[in-house]
């Protein structure tokens, strides 16, 4: 009798409470919907206290109400509800894991730690540290990156973290950074193409462009602020300095070498003693870091053959796409200024397959278009047809690569100046007709309508 009642009680009483979870959070929704989120804090205690599993808008409306909370305390207040934030977050991750990325959440609260000045600097550090460490993946805040990052550098400044940390931190935020630009270039350079083309966007296809071309943008400037924040740390003397010392005890370290190669490399240093690394690397084991600080030398000796070999090696070398695209990108530059523009393009077109936020290989492939102007037809309308193809390229460089943006639309403007005028269109009837081009560039363009 006794199991049976208790049966009975459990029966019974699991629709009940269902029904108090779901009027508290309506109840709740309510107020925090419309904002008034004062009124919605008892709510979401209770919530919280008999219901923590219920509806993951708990966790987002939640979110809210204690952001405002937490900018409305008073200086005595602030921590007490910070620390209480803290644990509402840690029951998100618990009851919604899949929808709350691990790093977003960390990163957040050490974003909001700092903002408000709770711990120390090293705490503060330590926070994002640990953000970053545990989910990379979710950890895409561009503010967040940039503040853990300058955090790194104010202790090295301090005397509280090694100069090796810093160095290592700047590896990973910059790759961490570009990562990001490249995944959101490969999803709106399609939308950004299909536009160029006359095509209407969809609503949903207008909005993902415009919040990726938002992103790219701030990620631009979070990374011109690491570097800026890097400053004179890494510059090629300093880092020569910190190495140096420590050559000898090192020249058969391969792991040892290979860091001091990428970093000197990466800051192009073409000092004696770049090549030595270089060359000890090589030695052991060829490096994409060794063959271009090998292939820089032969560059700079006239030995442009030879250059071109190690580039490309370097190139194959590669694993990370940023600095393929960058060694395709340095290839391509020595083939331009020899004047074999074909090969050029194709170098950075390679540059640009494996780095779509590539701005300027799109802005060398326009320039070379528009240079190119007179040998690539029969009349003055067709030469002068090419700047529409380099315009259209300039454009895609500001769209998919904000740090240039400047650039590129001037370019851009630059070349509709000297393509074809709007009378030039009318008085050689081509409206809608396509100019083709015999020339290196090779296609064919169409001319707008009027």
């Amino acid at each position: 009798m006794k199991f049976f009642l208790a049966f009975l009680t459990i029966a019974f009483s699991a629709p009940l409470m269902a029904q108090d979870c779901m009027l508290s959070h309506t109840l709740f929704t309510d107020q925090a919907k419309i904002e008034n989120y004062e009124a919605a804090y008892p709510y979401l205690l209770e919530l919280r206290k008999n219901c923590p599993s219920y509806h993951i808008t708990t966790y987002q409306y939640g979110d809210r109400v204690y952001k405002d909370r937490l900018e409305k305390a008073n200086a005595s207040e602030k921590l007490s509800v910070f620390n209480e934030y803290k644990e509402f977050y840690q029951e998100r991750f618990k009851y919604f894991p899949d929808n709350t990325p691990e790093g977003k959440m960390l990163s957040d609260l050490a974003q909001m730690q700092f903002d408000n000045g709770f711990g120390t600097k090293m705490e503060q550090y330590q926070a994002f540290d640990n953000a970053y460490k545990k989910d990379k993946d979710g950890f895409t805040s561009p503010k967040s990156i940039y503040t853990y990052f300058s955090l790194a550098v104010d202790l090295f400044t301090e005397n509280q973290l090694p100069v090796e940390t810093v160095f290592n931190l700047y590896d990973e935020i910059i790759a961490k950074i570009e990562k990001e630009e490249n995944d959101l270039a490969s999803k709106i350079t399609p939308l950004i193409e299909k536009q160029d083309r006359g095509e209407s966007l969809t609503s949903a296809e207008e909005k993902l462009l415009k919040a990726g071309e938002t992103n790219l943008d701030s990620y631009s400037k979070i990374k011109n602020g690491v570097n800026g924040k890097l400053g004179n740390i890494a510059d090629c003397d300093n880092l020569i300095l910190l190495y140096e010392k420590d050559f000898e005890a090192n020249k058969t370290n391969i792991n040892w070498l290979q860091g001091v190669a990428q970093r000197l490399s990466a800051k192009e240093c073409t000092e004696p003693f770049s090549f030595q690394i270089a060359e000890a690397l090589h030695a052991l084991q060829p490096t994409a870091a060794s063959a271009y600080t090998i292939g820089l030398r032969a560059e700079k000796e006239g030995n442009i053959n030879s250059a071109l070999e190690y580039y490309n090696q370097a190139a194959d070398l590669f694993t990370d796409n940023t600095k393929k695209a960058q060694m395709f990108s340095k290839i391509a530059d020595v083939y331009r200024k020899r004047g074999n523009l074909s090969n050029a393009r194709n170098f950075y077109r390679k540059a640009i397959d494996v780095r779509p936020s590539f701005g300027y290989a799109y802005l060398q492939i326009a320039a070379m278009y528009s240079a190119s102007a007179n040998e690539c037809g029969n009349t003055p309308f067709e030469k002068r047809a090419v700047n529409w193809l380099a315009a259209e390229l300039a454009r895609t460089a500001a769209r998919v690569d904000p740090s240039v943006a400047g650039a590129a639309n001037a370019a851009a403007e630059s070349y509709m100046q000297r393509a074809p005028s709007k009378q030039d269109i009318f008085l050689e009837g081509m409206e809608g007709k396509s100019v083709q081009f015999n020339c290196w560039i090779g296609g064919s363009v169409k001319v707008p309508n009027l």
